[in-house]
């Protein structure tokens, strides 16, 4: 069986109720939302934009965190990332994008690969696969995007990570159409505990907490992603091209 995906998440218990979430249906930019509810400011680009330029505008310990990766493509992603948060928030406050003030100090161990924060606004990066985004809010918000991957264990992982109802609903899957529907279950999760601050020290079986609303995004076919916004009203999101920040 190839259905298209598992059930659209409404506000607070997205495991639970097929009803039809609020979701992205034009692609990698848009709005989506209801006025009311806080503003959030999504950024997607492409990891093949990373320009060796870039590096100008990164503080010493970006710089040094930068050169810790061994990969390209893990150097490609945590450039961009940092390069979309200081343009994002250069562009919003009229500052060089060099002069943004970040902090990642980690609140457990005072190391400074922490989630990364600003004065005076919400902050969530995310990269996977070919993606990199940003999430900008004034509420606390996590955003996650995930590479399908059909060589997941999907079954071993969902019974240690997901709801036995989510467990039950992956049972009408098969093949590629079961790691994207496990995937988009997980991004939700991950996207809820980066909100919370939780992290993956949080439940992952728990259900969404009240107060927390979830969206799915649509990123195409082969990454699925959510966002998770602490709010009582379902946010008024505005999804842009990173590219424009870029050049």
């Amino acid at each position: 069986m190839d259905r298209r995906g598992p059930p659209r998440p409404p506000n607070r218990h997205p495991q639970l109720d097929p009803r039809p979430g609020m979701t992205t249906s034009r692609g990698m930019t848009g709005a989506v939302g209801r006025a009311g509810g806080p503003d959030v400011e999504v950024w997607w680009v492409g990891v093949g934009a990373a320009r060796d330029e870039f590096v100008r505008d990164l503080n010493e310990v970006e710089r040094g965190r930068l050169a810790a990766y061994l990969r390209e493509v893990d150097q490609a992603r945590f450039l961009l990332g940092v390069t979309l948060v200081r343009r994002v928030l250069a562009q919003r406050f009229s500052l060089p994008a060099a002069k943004v003030a970040l902090d990642r100090t980690c609140p457990d161990c005072g190391q400074p690969h922490g989630k990364v924060r600003a004065t005076g606004v919400e902050l969530s990066v995310t990269h996977s696969g070919e993606l990199v985004g940003i999430a900008v809010a004034d509420r606390p918000v996590g955003l996650d995007v995930e590479k399908v991957d059909p060589r997941v264990e999907v079954d071993a992982v969902a019974r240690i990570a997901l709801t036995d109802a989510q467990v039950r609903e992956l049972t009408g899957y098969d093949g590629i159409a079961k790691a994207r529907a496990f995937t988009t279950y997980w991004t939700r999760k991950e996207a809820v505990v980066k909100a919370t601050g939780e992290g993956l020290r949080g439940d992952l079986r728990a259900a969404v907490p009240d107060g927390v609303q979830v969206q799915d995004l649509d990123v195409g076919v082969d990454h699925r992603a959510a966002l998770a916004v602490v709010d009582a009203n379902a946010p008024v999101v505005k999804v842009h091209d990173g590219l424009q920040l870029l050049d």
